[in-house]
Parts: structure tokens; C-alpha cells; sequence
């Protein structure tokens, strides 16, 4: 059994560095630039542009790596990745940071679409489950190690974008020995937005506005911590904690929705969610376990509503609509994490830090509002026609091209 998982283990090791690296970049960056007195407005910015490069990425890379190959198209993105970390230890200069960002982005989303064919390819229908599970543990885990090698280092030195480098650097070296057979070339991103209303109108504006709401706190959560006076080590637990919360109760959410409309479940957290940020907003908690308590309560319900808005969408679709329909809402949360660190941004520079859960649950109260909607309009799919909630890796690190190595598309692969 071991011989047959090898291959795969080894693909999984350059994941872990590869998102470690990622973790530990996405993190830093907003901590240095807050310390060298960026803007507001850069700070949010960066978060936009490295969103825009990953879903430019998404579309353009299986371009690119048609021409170039797995092999070679992955050492350049993963080099790319380190030589982009470096720079950003050299020039500290928040305008050429936002057009970097947008540069990690791009080779972020290439390199994540290689690792994860090439596991597709790697998976078989009988194993198919473990290799995904396997993908998501590793996804939380190295993203969480490498926020808190932060906590480790010095903000304000360049070790730490050197520690990044290397990261990116070492994912390079289990794919280079790899001797797994290439797989098949990527197949080409499309986005069918009018296919994905008629689906699930609440899983197509649910989608942007979850997208929203991570992408604010994703980009400016460890700024937020920064200016209320909590610690690094305490940056780096909080934005940990929010994402682990969120994948803890995946899995008790999604059971709760099998067993009754999702959509009610979908509402209830949003606007558990969008509650939580308004007692944050208002009590303005200062001490840092108090902070940590409330955000983890807030990422419990936030970063469960992409599963379950994806679950309710796949209720609608056909079997072999499940990829295609999956990667198009991946993209349209990919469309709102541009969206949200510009309205984080706008409220956090004239206002306090704790605006920027005004954002968040401006997003969450619409969705839960409209999702109360769409109730009213739209009888549930019968409980017997549904499938079983399964849990999804964390979005920022993923592609479309990973709805491939679900379970659930075991019929394309």
C-alpha cells in the first residue's frame, strides 16, 4: 500500500512547502508594510492584486504549462515565487509590493494547479477520497505552520522573506525527482456565469460574498491586530485559529444541513457570522486572549459558508456538471476576494480597526438577507436527492483544477 501512496507523498511534501511559503508571505507582508507605515489603502490593495494575479493565473497558466510542461512550468512558477520574496525583502516600497503581489498571485494559482493534476493523475477512483483528505490536511496544516514561523522571526529584518524563499525554493526539489509520469496537459478555465445563476442563484452571489468577507480578513485581519496593540505571536495564532475554526466545523455544519434545508443553515451562520462582527466592532476587545476568543467564534461561522454554499449549489447539479460547477464558484470567490480588502481598506483608514468587521458583516448580513430570499422563492432539493456534505480544503489555497481530484468527480477523472 505504502508503494502506491509514494509517488503522491512525494507530490504532497512540495505542497507543504510551497503553501508554508505562501502562509508565511501572506502573513508578513501586511505586518512589515503596517510597520513601515503603508497606507490603508496599499495594504488593501496588495490583498486585491494578489487575488486578481490568482484568477488571471487560473485562466492563463494551462496555457503555459501546454508549452513548457509540468516539470519545468513548476520550477518556474516556484521559482518565480522565491525570487518575487526576495525582491520583497529588498525594495520596501508599498507601490512595488502591490504590482509583486499580483505577480505571487499568477504563480501561486500555476503552481497549485500543477500539484493538484498532477495528484488527479496520481488518484485512483478507490483511493481517490484519501489523496483528497490527504491534500486537505496538508493545506491547513503547512498554511498554519508558515503564519506561525512569524511568530518566530523578526517583522521587521529579511530573514523572514528569506525563510520564504527558501520555502518556495524547497517545493521545487520533491517534483524534480518525482519520477511520477507526467499527467495530462490542464484543461482550460471557463467561468459560465449565466449557468451558474440558473444552478443556485444563492451558491452564485453566495460565493462573491463570502469571497468578500475572507478577503477582507484575510488581507487585513493581521493589520487589524497590529494596530490594536497584540503581539505578533498573537497575530500569527489568531489568523490560524480563524481558518482551523472555520475547517473544525465544517463538518458539524454540513451534517445539520443534510438534514434540513441547507439554505436556512447557510443564513443562520451568515448572519451568525455578521453578529459576531458587530460585538467585535463594539466592544473593541484589547487584550489579546479576549481578541483571539472572538475571532475564532468568528471564523467558526465565516469559513463555513463556502462549503455550504458549494454543497447547496452541487444539490441542484447534475453528476457530471460537479467540476465544472465547482471551479466556476471557486472563481466567483476569487472575484469577491478582490472586492473585499478595498471596502476593508476604505472603512479602516478614517475609522477604527475594528471597521473592518463592518465589512465583513455588511457581506454576511446580505447574504444572510438574501439567502432568507430565495427561500421564499425556491423549494429544497428533496433530502433523498442529495449528497452528503463533504468538507473542502481552505479556498485560498486551491484551484478550479482541484474539483477534479474530489471524490465527487470520479466520474471524470
Amino acid at each position: 500500500m505504502l508503494a502506491t501512496y509514494r509517488p503522491i507523498f512525494s507530490l504532497l511534501r512540495g505542497t507543504a512547502f510551497l503553501l508554508a511559503g505562501s502562509g508565511l508571505h501572506g502573513l508578513l507582508l501586511p505586518l512589515r508594510g503596517q510597520a513601515e507605515g503603508f497606507s490603508t489603502a496599499a495594504l488593501g490593495l496588495m490583498g486585491t492584486a494578489w487575488a486578481g494575479g490568482f484568477v488571471a493565473g487560473c485562466f492563463l497558466a494551462p496555457r503555459l504549462v501546454r508549452r513548457a510542461g509540468h516539470v519545468r512550468a513548476f520550477g518556474t512558477f516556484a521559482a518565480c515565487a522565491a525570487i518575487i520574496a526576495l525582491l520583497t525583502g529588498l525594495w520596501i516600497d508599498e507601490a512595488i509590493w502591490i504590482v509583486l503581489r499580483a505577480a505571487t498571485g499568477f504563480v501561486m494559482a500555476g503552481a497549485f494547479m500543477i500539484i493538484e493534476s498532477w495528484l488527479n493523475e496520481r488518484a485512483t477512483n478507490e483511493n481517490r477520497g484519501t489523496v483528497f483528505g490527504l491534500y486537505m490536511m496538508v493545506t491547513y496544516a503547512s498554511i498554519m505552520a508558515g503564519q506561525m514561523i512569524v511568530a518566530a522571526g523578526d517583522v521587521g529584518s529579511a530573514s523572514l522573506f528569506m525563510v520564504t524563499g527558501i520555502f518556495f525554493c524547497a517545493s521545487l526539489i520533491p517534483t524534480a525527482v518525482s519520477t511520477a509520469a507526467h499527467p495530462k496537459p490542464l484543461q482550460d478555465v471557463s467561468l459560465n456565469l449565466k449557468g451558474l445563476y440558473a444552478n443556485s442563484p444563492v451558491a452564485f452571489f453566495g460565493c462573491l460574498l463570502i469571497g468578500v468577507a475572507n478577503g477582507a480578513w484575510g488581507t487585513l485581519g493581521a493589520v487589524y491586530g497590529a494596530r490594536i496593540g497584540i503581539s505578533t505571536p498573537q497575530i500569527a495564532l489568531m489568523m490560524s485559529l480563524v481558518v482551523v475554526a472555520g475547517a473544525v466545523m465544517q463538518m458539524p455544519m454540513g451534517r445539520v444541513s443534510d438534514r434540513t434545508d441547507r439554505r436556512f443553515v447557510l443564513a443562520a451562520a451568515s448572519f451568525g457570522a455578521a453578529l459576531v462582527g458587530v460585538l467585535i466592532f463594539i466592544i473593541a476587545p484589547r487584550g489579546g486572549t479576549a481578541v483571539i476568543a472572538m475571532t475564532a467564534a468568528y471564523g467558526a461561522l465565516a469559513y463555513t459558508l463556502y462549503s455550504l454554499a458549494v454543497a447547496h449549489a452541487n444539490d441542484h447539479a447534475s453528476a457530471e456538471d460537479f467540476v465544472k460547477v465547482s471551479g466556476g464558484l471557486l472563481l466567483l470567490y476569487g472575484f469577491g476576494t478582490m472586492i473585499g480588502p478595498m471596502i476593508g481598506a476604505g472603512l479602516m483608514g478614517p475609522l477604527s480597526p475594528e471597521s473592518l468587521f463592518l465589512a465583513t458583516a455588511l457581506a454576511h448580513f446580505v447574504l444572510a438577507g438574501y439567502t432568507l430570499l430565495r427561500i421564499r422563492r425556491r423549494a429544497p432539493v428533496p433530502l433523498e436527492e442529495r449528497e452528503a456534505f463533504k468538507t473542502l480544503p481552505a479556498e485560498r489555497g486551491v484551484t478550479p483544477e482541484v474539483a477534479r481530484l474530489d471524490p465527487r468527480a470520479e466520474e471524470d477523472a
